[in-house]
C-alpha cells in the first residue's frame, strides 16, 4: 500500500512563489514516477509536472520555465518529491494533487490534494 502525505498549498499574490511537498511511503519498489497534477473548478484534472526515479521530467508548457520538479530518495523507503513554483499567475489557481505510479503500470495512487491560490 502507497501513502502520500502533501503539504505547502496557499494563498499568494501574481508573481509569487509557493513550494509543494509530497512524502511518499509504503511499497514504492524503485522504479516509479511521480508528480502533480492539478484541478480547477469545472475543469478537467491536468498533468503539472512529473519525474522519475531515474529524474526524467516531464512539464506541462504552461510551466515550463516556472515551475521546478525535483525527487528526493531516502533510504528509509520514502521519497518525497518537491514542486518551486515561481512566477505564479492567477490562472495556476487550482488543488494540486500528488501522484504515484509504479513504472510500467497505469495503476496511480493520489494524495488528498492541496489548495494553491493566486491573487491578482
Amino acid at each position: 500500500q502507497v501513502q502520500l502525505v502533501e503539504s505547502g498549498g496557499g494563498s499568494v499574490q501574481a508573481g509569487g512563489s509557493l513550494r509543494l511537498s509530497c512524502v511518499t511511503s509504503g511499497s514504492i519498489g524503485q522504479h516509479f514516477v511521480m508528480g502533480w497534477y492539478r484541478q480547477a473548478p469545472g475543469r478537467e484534472r491536468e498533468l503539472v509536472a512529473v519525474i522519475s526515479d531515474r529524474n526524467d521530467t516531464n512539464y506541462a508548457e504552461f510551466v515550463k520555465g516556472r515551475f521546478t520538479i525535483v525527487s528526493v530518495n531516502a533510504k528509509n523507503a520514502k521519497n518525497t518529491v518537491y514542486l518551486q513554483m515561481n512566477r505564479l499567475k492567477p490562472e495556476d489557481t487550482a488543488v494540486y494533487y500528488c501522484m504515484f505510479r509504479p513504472w510500467g503500470t497505469s495503476d496511480r495512487h493520489w494524495g488528498q490534494g492541496t489548495q494553491v491560490t493566486v491573487s491578482s
